[in-house]
């Protein structure tokens, strides 16, 4: 690229990166809304979360697109090619975070309509640490800071133990009480989805170790010395 192009380039990449901090704003807001849903056993709530996600699925399509037009004009090399290509990975993780703040929002809407029940403390850290993990994640992405993004992924087996941990509690409830067992069960739906959108945080913080370094820790490729670029 010639000086001028590379310019425009690095400001075209710059607004897929406003954008992304967009959505993962958007994303984030509407699994706190969901969650709010399901305390307060608030159907209005629960409704916003479901409609708003239209906002997140336009978001991801103007972000890909843009990325497809940077990536077929411009031919990036080396770590220009890696950051929209996890750009484009990112847009796609926070348009699943969406989807299950939406699945969270039809449990809770569903337990408005069945006798009260007091969700888990378990579930209620679940939210805290996987919307935790989701902002510390775009923020480590942000700053191109790889160590940011291996904690975020050290950060996951706590959700999924927590996540076993209201498996079993909601086994216990549901064999003492029959009639708990339609509530029992949306409610690990609940922790099912806060699960993985912690994954999908993991994801996200995956991509950012190899934006920075071009290597993959994916399915622990780091522990076997494994390594693209």
């Amino acid at each position: 690229m010639s000086g001028e192009t590379h310019r425009h380039f690095h400001e075209q990449l710059s607004q897929v990166t406003v954008r992304l901090l967009t959505m993962s704003g958007e994303a984030e807001a509407n699994l706190g809304l969901a969650v709010e849903a399901l305390l307060e056993r608030n159907a209005d709530k629960a409704q916003r979360v479901i409609e708003g996600d239209r906002a997140i699925d336009a978001m991801e399509v103007e972000i890909e697109e843009h990325c497809i037009h940077l990536l077929a004009l411009q031919q990036p090399m080396a770590r220009d090619l890696r950051t929209l290509t996890s750009a484009l990975k990112i847009a796609n993780d926070l348009e699943r975070v969406g989807d299950h703040a939406v699945n969270i929002a039809q449990s809770a809407h569903r337990l408005t309509q069945s006798r009260p029940i007091t969700p888990e403390p378990e579930i209620v850290e679940m939210a805290r640490l996987a919307r935790a993990m989701l902002s510390n994640a775009l923020e480590a992405f942000i700053r191109g800071d790889a160590e940011a993004g291996r904690a975020v992924c050290r950060a996951d087996d706590k959700v999924d133990a927590l996540h076993r941990s209201v498996f079993r509690i909601l086994i216990t409830h549901m064999m003492e009480d029959p009639q708990m067992i339609t509530a029992g069960m949306e409610l690990f739906l609940v922790s099912r989805n806060l699960e993985r959108v912690a994954d999908l945080a993991t994801n996200i913080g995956e991509d950012v170790v190899f934006l920075v370094e071009g290597k993959s820790i994916k399915h622990h490729a780091e522990d076997r010395g494994d390594s693209r670029s």
